[in-house]
């Protein structure tokens, strides 16, 4: 058998046990609320590891050993703001969720400033998700490309395609329990190829620790102050608590998962332990980019790199024997999926729910299960379109962290805003959302670190909305 036929076996074996969990959690799903957030009855424990699988896309498989690769260890920096981040999610955001039976995240702002507010934000989250995700499927599909020779759109095509299958059938659900044996796929594939890493290594850790520490490859800590490198402490802190509180707090791809935990204090639990497993993975991500450093100093490659992003899959492709290379094929699979099947979810929710059938009645759930069901299908189209057009934006791990950085820190600033007692109008709200994105958007021209575009959109937000304000008096609810 060949190695390229023994790691296609291996794929085919992962597919099929997707589409049969999908298949067998979600059944008997009658209305919309079974079907967005899986009838507000998932534990805990299964939405966190589902929170860390959706946000571990491929971006993070390629793009975090390819940081360490080129540079150092400094990235942490920006996880320990994401772990900053949910702390503040968890105390900040979450309770207001629960203060209602919300269906999406913008339906609070809805509730609290009117509809121009509850569509302008929803809005902006369907048009960025749907970037960033894009971006994050044809990264996927560069990767099957280098492991499993094949075109494109065919790479593309066929990720969308199994990804809608059972989030179709299984909705919400289905998508949590995949995320999580995503989860743990993807994460076995990055262990798998830290121990090959170690073995072709001579010494193991400790000739790698040698030959690394010199070269300053090892560093975390970098207290320089720069407004253009993202990498420095508080850039890193700032930012990424930042964004975090912008993408676990606002984002409906998030905020979807902690409405299916039913209450706050499951959703606070599921969203501050994602905090610890992400910065042990990402720890884990760059630990192998900087073992990828020293193998291939040791073993140049036959044809050079044209980017950091190719390392870890021609390490994949190429050292790592058959069967093994497919369990990792399957893993970046996994990676892919568990973002794609979450952002097709989130996309058709917030569709569905904010605008086709905001205020609409739900007397005939089918009618609107089976609409919710063609945006789903419509989600899928969109990523796939954005992914072919994806080929000139960059890094694709800083891409699609600009995009989100530039929309969801003005989103922020609005929830921020909506956590006061002031009167802002409805039309006042959107425009200081637009102001927000709109400043981020022209501040990304410039030299400015993506890390500082999300902290940047959420004050001009906050500052617009708050010049709009008419406080309350004292004791005036």
């Amino acid at each position: 058998m060949t190695p390229l036929v023994a790691n296609w076996l291996v794929v085919i074996a992962y597919f099929a046990l997707t589409l049969w969990l999908g298949e067998r959690v979600g059944r008997d799903q009658q209305t919309v609320d079974d079907y967005f957030l899986a009838g507000r009855r998932m534990p805990w424990w299964s939405t966190s590891l589902s929170i860390v699988g959706t946000e571990t896309s491929t971006l993070t498989f390629v793009g975090v050993p390819a940081i360490a690769y080129s540079g150092d260890l400094t990235f942490l920096q920006v996880a320990m703001g994401y772990v900053l981040g949910r702390v503040l999610v968890a105390w900040l955001l979450v309770p207001a969720y629960f203060a209602g039976r919300f269906e999406t995240a913008y339906e609070l702002l809805g509730r609290r400033f009117g509809c121009v507010a509850q569509r302008t934000a929803s809005m902006i989250f369907l048009v960025s998700r749907c970037l960033a995700d894009g971006v994050r499927l044809f990264a996927t599909a560069l990767v099957l490309q280098a492991l499993l020779p094949m075109p494109l759109w065919l790479a593309v095509a066929g990720v969308s395609l199994i990804t809608l299958v059972y989030t179709l059938r299984g909705g919400l659900r289905a998508v949590i329990w995949n995320d999580a044996v995503q989860l743990v796929v993807y994460l076995s594939g990055a262990v798998l190829a830290l121990v090959l890493l170690l073995r072709g290594i001579p010494g193991g850790w400790a000739g790698a620790q040698a030959a690394l520490e010199p070269l300053a490859k090892l560093r975390v800590f970098d207290f320089a102050w720069s407004w253009s490198s993202p990498y420095v402490f508080w850039a890193g802190l700032i930012g990424g608590a930042t964004l975090t509180m912008a993408t676990h707090g606002t984002d409906q791809m998030f905020v979807q998962r902690l409405l299916a935990c039913g209450s706050a204090r499951q959703a606070r639990r599921a969203v501050m332990v994602s905090g610890v497993l992400v910065l042990a993975q990402l720890i884990l991500f760059l630990v192998i980019g900087s073992l990828l450093f020293v193998f291939y100093q040791l073993h140049p490659p036959s044809l050079p790199f044209a980017s950091g992003d190719q390392v870890f899959p021609r390490f994949i492709a190429e050292q790592m024997p058959p069967g093994v290379g497919g369990l990792v094929i399957a893993a970046v699979f996994a990676a892919a999926m568990s973002t794609l099947s979450s952002s097709m979810s989130s996309v058709a929710s917030a569709a569905t729910l904010d605008f086709a059938l905001r205020g609409a009645s739900r007397r005939v759930e089918a009618s609107a299960l089976r609409l919710s069901r063609s945006y789903t299908a419509g989600a899928a189209v969109v990523l796939a379109g954005v992914a072919t057009l994806a080929r000139a934006w960059g890094s694709v791990l800083e891409a699609g962290l600009t995009i989100t950085s530039i929309t969801f820190g003005a989103v922020l600033g609005v929830f921020l805003l909506a956590r006061t007692s002031w009167r802002i109008g409805d039309g006042h709200v959107a425009i200081a959302l637009l102001a927000g994105v709109a400043t981020a958007l022209v501040a990304q021209q410039t030299t400015l670190a993506w890390t500082w575009l999300a902290p940047l959109g959420a004050t001009v937000t906050f500052a617009v909305g708050a010049s709009f304000a008419r406080r309350l008096p004292v004791g005036e609810a």
